[in-house]
């Protein structure tokens, strides 16, 4: 009993927790990013997609609860491995070597907090339409949420579009170091495939980036539009 107890507050248990976690978030923002490229085909494509989503009822929440447990304790297993590391060298090192750790390595907590921060507002901004009530309830002609034009006109903000692409790139820098670590946790690792496992890492990394932040420079650059214009152009 007393190994069991031993293990759960382990550093080697919140690592796999972790790991985990992350493979799980990796998965959703792959996802999610899909679901947002959406919007390079219209209107009628975007708003479908997010209807569709809608109607899985139950399931969705069932999901989003799964996602956000998920978050939770990828928050948690990191603090207390910050926690376990701080209290194994209760006196700082005179001298730090940081030949092997990168600046991502080193900096993954404090990405995560402004990540974190992000999300909330991203959150409030196109889930719950707190922080712009005038346009979340839109509807098309079809009667649906307008979401296609709720994501333009957020994007059509600079500074709103210029935070969102600030996080993408941080993101990019936690998931680069996170991927990768991640299969070292899990035992997928070996010296032959190192470089093989970070440049996968690095290059999935940046595909979910590049696809968080072509939908606002989209915007921004005029090749997402308004639906108002695209029926002037047809005309």
């Amino acid at each position: 009993m007393a190994s069991i107890v031993s293990y759960l507050k382990s550093s080697i248990l919140s690592k796999v927790v972790m790991a985990a976690t992350g493979v799980v978030l990796v998965a959703f923002l792959s996802g999610h990013m899909l679901g947002n490229t959406q919007m390079y085909l219209g209107q009628d494509k975007m708003n479908h997609y997010a209807e569709t989503l809608q109607s899985l009822g139950v399931a969705l929440w069932l999901i989003r609860g799964f996602i956000f447990l998920s978050v939770v304790l990828h928050i948690v297993t990191s603090i207390n491995l910050k926690i376990i590391n701080m209290r194994a060298r209760p006196v700082a090192y005179v001298q730090k070597n940081w030949v092997k750790a990168t600046i991502f390595s080193r900096t993954m907590l404090w990405t995560g907090v402004m990540i974190g921060l992000f999300v909330t507002y991203h959150i409030m901004h196109f889930t719950l339409g707190t922080t712009n009530p005038g346009s979340f309830h839109l509807t098309d002609a079809a009667g649906r949420h307008d979401v296609y034009t709720v994501v333009l006109l957020g994007y059509q903000n600079v500074a709103i579009s210029a935070v969102y692409i600030a996080a993408m790139i941080l993101l990019g820098f936690h998931l680069a170091h996170a991927i990768s670590s991640a299969f070292q946790t899990l035992g997928v690792n070996h010296p032959k495939y190192t470089g093989i496992i970070e440049t996968g890492s690095a290059l999935v990394s940046l595909v979910i980036v590049c696809g968080f932040i072509s939908v606002p420079l989209g915007v921004l650059l005029g090749f997402i539009k308004p639906v108002a214009v695209l029926a002037a152009g047809g005309m």
